[in-house]
């Protein structure tokens, strides 16, 4: 056996001298300087190359790493050092790290013991507000207060308006003493804390402002043109949504569409603008709508359906990205690719797990599959499982049973809702499920539960009177007058109303005559009428067209007025003498002549057989005719069966059997 070869030792490096690694931290600090990090990278090798265990060499190769995006070489570098049991720490470049490449829980993980600073509070920060824990954001941004950290405010302002907290916005700048206008993203964030507020005009006005101080700054920093547009792509889209909130949807189309063909760099606003496009549109273009959000799509993970890019998903907030999926599986429902919604639906509770979206999308396809019946099942037992989220669930339900014909199940849901069950748009609907199923006592009762919840609710508008004027009318529709004119006297005594006492007056003639003429009493007399004559007011044919003859007296005087009918000449056509008529017009002369009773058709031609064609050609008689369309039929008809008879051959006409000689 021959001997295995050596193998070539490789080359030691030639230890340099204290001046030239002194050299390569110069020309190290420059780069980094001058940001040209994938140089500084290779000069930090060399450094380690005579230096390996140079703390500063490799703290410059992975900060250098970071800067270039290049975040997996990054942390592949400080695994590296880890392995070599190097004496550094780079607890908090790996958490930064692993923020970036969307592992936040390691992340977070990570910076549990280091020491409080600027810095690593700020990564926190930035972690708990990817993750959606905007309250612990929040409490991170008390702590870094202290640290007097350059445009805190900006980041404060959005945290305040991620967790729902908008009406704080204006005591914490108040607090921080900085105004709005101090900078557009400042302003731009005090206008989404107005959108959440609902005030869209002042909201408006706030990201237009913002807009202009934008262009000023930068403009003055000597950005092109294009990217002046990029960087203030988010306050464009922002004022379009609230274009469309103000009732403005084709200014906003045209905003979205323009920031779409664009294509601007700034992936965040083109994802928004695209979801909120379709939004507007609705079912209208489906297949459009998916090849505009397929856009978004991670190219890589065709194989693995529907998942944002990597860079897309790690920019946007849970809630955005939650909203495009939910639209792609409306856009999909519409285009009837159900096998698709329903592949996505099934990968959204992981995606976004603790949200009550991914089953009301789930109730969505079984009912494009007339699987309602399912569709309130699921809803009803998620709405046990998660109580503190079941309002949108059994909302879901009441709708699909409403809509799918199961009224009682709509009117169930809509009860095990309280915080709505008294509002009068919700106690209308259950009245009318109720009546649609024939609970007449259980459509009252919730007239009753709802008079009883206002009688006590502490609330500047109050909605008593017009649900007591509700449950009275239903009362009296059923039969109830009793019922009935205890509401109407209630409504008279606590409110006043007309309506009310004409109501209570009426319902009383029922049950009892003589409360009912003591509130007639209350009710004002018509301007100018005193009194009407009842005889003859019953001898009448009720309020008709026709103006009768009513004796009506006024002011002690007895007048009889009556309508007299205005007589009209009538018109005759030009040239017409009505004391020479002449004959009258024939009656039919509107009708079609084939339909007028002198209409006789035209007799046929005897001649119409004529022989025609070469000379000597013998006519078909009729009867040979039709036996030979017969026979054609039948024989198209039934191919297997070969006819037996033959149609009868009629005998040639002497005459036309006959040739004349030429010769």
């Amino acid at each position: 056996m021959a001997p295995k070869a050596k193998e070539k030792a490789k080359p030691t490096p030639a230890s340099a001298t204290p001046t030239q690694i002194e050299d390569l931290f110069t020309k190290l600090n420059g780069l980094i300087q001058n940001q040209n990090y994938e140089q500084a990278v290779k000069v930090s090798d060399q450094v380690l190359d005579h230096s390996p265990g140079d703390v500063d060499a490799w703290r410059c190769k992975v900060v250098s790493l970071i800067k270039a995006d290049n975040i997996d070489k990054a942390l592949s570098t400080i695994q590296d050092s880890e392995k070599q049991r190097r004496a550094i720490d780079f607890s908090f470049d790996k958490a930064y790290c692993l923020y970036r490449q969307n592992k936040v829980d390691v992340a977070l993980e990570l910076l549990k013991g280091q020491e409080e600073t600027s810095a690593t509070l700020l990564l926190e920060s930035q972690i708990l507000y990817r993750m959606g824990r905007m309250d612990a954001c929040m409490d991170v941004y008390q702590k870094l207060r202290k640290f007097k950290t350059e445009s805190l405010e900006i980041n404060v302002v959005a945290g305040l308006v991620s967790a729902g907290r908008a009406s704080e916005v204006q005591g914490m700048m108040d607090a921080l003493k900085v105004k709005a206008t101090s900078s557009f993203e400042l302003a731009f964030n005090n206008a989404c804390s107005l959108i959440e507020k609902i005030k869209y005009t002042d909201a408006e006005q706030q990201l237009l402002t913002a807009r202009r101080i934008g262009q000023e700054s930068l403009m003055e920093e000597n950005w092109a043109d294009d990217e002046i547009e990029t960087e203030l792509a988010p306050i464009t889209v922002q004022l379009a949504y609230v274009q469309q909130l103000l009732g403005h949807p084709q200014e906003a189309m045209e905003t979205y569409l323009d920031v779409i063909n664009k294509n601007m760099a700034d992936d965040p606003s083109l994802a928004v603008a695209i979801n909120n496009l379709i939004a507007l549109r609705g079912p209208k273009d489906a297949s459009d709508g998916l090849r505009k959000i397929d856009r978004l799509k991670e190219k890589a993970d065709e194989a693995q359906g529907f998942q944002l890019d990597r860079g897309l998903d790690m920019k946007l907030s849970t809630k955005q990205r939650e909203a495009i999926c939910s639209n792609r599986v409306l856009l999909l429902l519409h285009a009837n690719k159900i096998d698709q919604a329903r592949e996505l639906v099934a990968a959204l509770p992981n995606m976004f797990p603790g949200s009550v979206m991914p089953i009301l999308l789930e109730a969505a396809v079984l009912v494009r599959e007339n699987k309602a019946g399912r569709a309130e099942e699921i809803l009803g037992q998620f709405a046990d499982k998660l109580p503190e989220k079941s309002k949108v669930l059994l909302l879901a339900r009441a709708t699909i049973a409403a809509t799918a014909g199961h009224p009682q199940i709509a009117a169930d849901s809509l009860l095990r809702i309280p915080e709505i069950q008294h509002m009068p748009a919700t106690v209308a609907t259950l009245v009318a499920l109720k009546e649609r199923v024939g609970d007449i006592d259980g459509a009252s009762s919730v007239f009753d539960a709802a008079i009883r919840w206002w009688l006590n609710a502490m609330s500047e508008e109050s909605k008593l009177d017009v649900i007591m004027n509700e449950a009275a009318s239903f009362k009296l529709k059923h039969g109830r007058e009793e019922e009935a004119a205890k509401l109407y006297e209630d409504l008279v005594k606590s409110h006043g109303s007309v309506e009310a006492l004409v109501g209570l007056v009426t319902t009383a003639a029922h049950v009892d005559v003589d409360k009912a003429e003591a509130y007639e009493k209350q009710l004002k007399p018509l301007p100018g009428l005193k009194g009407v004559e009842l005889d003859k007011l019953e001898k009448t044919s009720g309020a008709q067209g026709s103006v009768q003859n009513i004796e009506v007296i006024e002011e002690g005087k007895a007048k009889t007025k009556t309508k007299k009918k205005r007589k009209r000449k009538p018109r005759y056509p030009k040239g017409f003498d009505p004391a020479n008529p002449g004959p009258p017009p024939d009656p039919e002369r509107w009708l079609p002549k084939r339909e007028r009773s002198t209409y006789r058709p035209k007799r046929k031609d005897k001649r119409a057989a004529q022989v025609r064609g070469s000379q000597g050609a013998v006519a078909k008689d009729k009867q040979e005719v039709s036996a030979t369309i017969t026979s054609s039929t039948v024989s198209n008809s039934k191919p297997n069966q070969p006819s037996t008879s033959k149609p009868e051959q009629p005998k040639a006409s002497s005459k036309s059997s006959r040739k004349k000689s030429r010769k």
